[in-house]
């Protein structure tokens, strides 16, 4: 996980968003060059670590109602990508972002359980493990990504 100085470091990478100092210690980041009324872009980073970036017009991650994803555990190179796709979708421009998937990525459901997909390029599958047990195996990821989300988990 990034620390609060590390995301505030990379937000400030990107020129072309404003930084907007909010309550109890936290940090939000904005496009006002937005083609859309929406124009925040991170929200609420919070100094534990805590924050979100706007997803609502990216598909392939898991938003709340607002369209915001909880960035909390993402890496650097999550977080930069997250964040330039996010700033490109409010540009008007482009068409929906698809995420490309990962070749191993991590998926948690309400009760916090989780389960790792791996792909395999021996034999070009994508498996599903809980721990080290082997839960499904699938051709494409699209048809694993459904498989997660038909049993209710989503991409953390």
């Amino acid at each position: 996980m990034l620390s609060f100085e590390q995301k505030i470091a990379i937000a400030d990478t990107f020129p072309e968003l404003t930084r907007k100092d909010v309550s109890l210690g936290r940090v939000n980041y904005h496009y006002e060059q937005s083609a859309y009324e929406k124009k925040t872009v991170i929200y609420h980073l919070h100094p534990k670590g805590k924050g979100f970036v706007y997803a609502g017009q990216l598909d392939g991650y898991p938003t709340d109602d607002k369209g915001f994803v909880n960035i909390t555990d993402y890496t650097e190179a999550d977080f930069r990508s997250i964040v330039a796709a996010s700033i490109r979708s409010l540009t008007g421009e482009a068409a929906p972002i698809v995420r490309e998937p990962e070749r191993e990525e991590v998926w948690s459901n309400a009760k916090k359980q989780k389960l790792s997909l791996k792909y395999e390029e021996e034999d070009g599958m994508w498996y599903i493990f809980a721990g080290l047990n082997l839960d499904a195996a699938f051709e494409t990821y699209a048809e694993a990504q459904e498989y997660l989300e038909d049993e209710g988990f989503s991409r953390i």
